[in-house]
């Protein structure tokens, strides 16, 4: 299973990749469209052409891990936008965008807060 914490790097490639590709051809789209080495230890996430389905690759020093999310239901309503061909995401920004939320809704995330602050920062979390 592949773990997203906050010290992790989380690429996310803004142009959408064909859902057919596996782990060699996405490790291929990390090196040439992303200018990144996928040994790097980072996660990066691909969002397929129809937008129904997000797939996240990540070497742990062993071997790739590959994970896909496809909705039953409905597409990603967001995803990052830029003009280069990558974006980096913070954790809770990746974590959001599995659950097919909308991480531009999100003012802040709440870190490194205790038990007793942490209930507290998560009010106002999300606009309304």
């Amino acid at each position: 299973m592949i773990h997203i914490t906050a010290q992790m790097r989380v690429l996310v490639a803004i142009e959408a990749v064909d859902g057919r590709k596996g782990i060699d051809s996405l490790v291929q789209v990390c090196r040439e469209k992303l200018s990144e080495d996928p040994f790097c230890g980072c996660v990066f996430v691909f969002r397929s052409r129809r937008g129904t389905s997000i797939r996240l690759l990540s070497y742990d020093g062993q071997g790739y891990w590959l994970a896909q999310k496809r909705l039953s239901k409905g597409r990603f309503r967001w995803w990052p936008e830029s003009s280069s061909p990558a974006k980096v995401l913070e954790a809770y920004e990746a974590q959001l965008l599995m659950v097919a939320g909308d991480a531009s809704r999100v003012r802040a995330a709440p870190m490194g807060l205790g038990s007793r602050g942490a209930r507290s920062a998560t009010r106002g979390f999300f606009r309304g």
